[in-house]
């Protein structure tokens, strides 16, 4: 009988493992993926290349107004942005959400300087293309870092800021050794989907993973299974050294417009934290605490702590992230 209940468990096993396909790979510049909204380009010369800036321009039927800027994370492209963009269009809001150089389905140069300056003037472009002159702008973990670069240098563009979960509340090269860029390479090269889910299960979701959130993990993933993924992982790589060595945790004093930072009170997300040494690596991504830090450096700052949240509350606890958010924008 137990032979028999081993052979049926083990049928049924290899008859799921059948039916689930294998990953598809995501074209270079995400060509086979289905944006929520239409999406257009911004034609760039950056370095002597002539490059591609994706964006979405959600307009709305009755409009406010108002425009918010939606800046994407490292992991992410600005897809992941529906849910919020669909909710602030309702709204009243113009929604203007860039894939940024190295994203998305923008160009994925691997032999550019990546700076937040460069990232910042190429989203001042697309505002100036699109003949916008003042905006709201929402930042989510590296976007975060972007969107204040951005508003440092265009304060007079920026009505709000918001941050979410921003990655750069600390300075992590002054406690983790420096990873070349060839490192960062080769750790690339070795991503996978499995490697990925792990990631993020762990950091960003208390492992508790919902199927949903495959949305927005297998059009990334997908790029490992590219022939051509070197491309992609030598844009990564350039873009993990922008982020460990360009801080803006110095600056925050520096912002002149209202604030709101939103802080999802699980994140322990840390550059480089597992090559910290093991005394430092539990002091690092401690957002609690660099949330409360942060909000003391900015002169005109809210800050929103959403419990049961980690690094992406406006993917995780939706309801808990788009409140504060749209009582700050009003």
């Amino acid at each position: 009988m137990k032979k028999f209940l081993f052979v049926i468990t083990l049928l049924l096993s290899l008859t799921v493992n059948a039916q689930k396909k294998p990953l598809q790979p995501t074209g270079l510049m995400m060509e086979n993926i289905e944006y929520p909204f239409a999406v257009k380009r911004l034609p760039l010369k950056i370095q002597g290349q002539d490059l591609q800036m994706a964006y979405m321009d959600l307009v709305p039927k009755k409009p406010n107004g108002k425009i918010v800027m939606l800046l994407h994370g490292k992991n992410f492209p600005a897809m992941y942005w529906e849910e919020t963009a669909k909710d602030l269009s309702k709204d009243g809001y113009r929604v203007i959400m860039p894939d940024q150089i190295g994203f998305g389905k923008s160009s994925k140069p691997g032999n550019i300087q990546y700076t937040f300056q460069l990232l910042a003037q190429n989203t001042k472009a697309l505002l100036d293309t699109l003949k916008i002159e003042k905006v709201n702008v929402v930042g989510h973990s590296m976007g975060g870092m972007l969107a204040t670069r951005f508003s440092l240098m265009y304060p007079q563009t920026v009505e709000k800021l918001v941050l979410e979960n921003p990655i750069g509340l600390e300075d992590w090269k002054t406690v983790v050794p420096y990873q070349s860029v060839d490192e960062w390479y080769e750790s690339e090269l070795k991503q996978d989907y499995k490697k990925m889910k792990e990631y993020q299960l762990k950091f960003y979701y208390d492992n508790d993973w919902d199927s949903d959130y495959d949305k927005w993990l297998l059009p990334v993933a997908g790029w490992t299974v590219n022939k051509e993924y070197a491309v992609i992982a030598k844009s990564a790589a350039l873009t993990y050294d922008m982020i460990f060595t360009q801080p803006v945790c110095y600056e925050f004093k520096n912002l002149t417009m209202p604030v709101l930072l939103i802080i999802g009170q699980r994140d322990r997300t840390a550059l480089g934290k597992a090559k910290a040494p093991k005394e430092v690596q539990e002091t690092l991504g401690n957002y609690p605490e660099l949330g409360k830090q942060t909000a003391r450096k900015i002169e005109n700052c809210r800050l929103a702590e959403i419990e049961g949240a980690g690094h992406l509350p406006h993917i995780e606890v939706y309801n808990k992230f788009i409140g504060p958010l749209k009582e700050f924008l009003k």
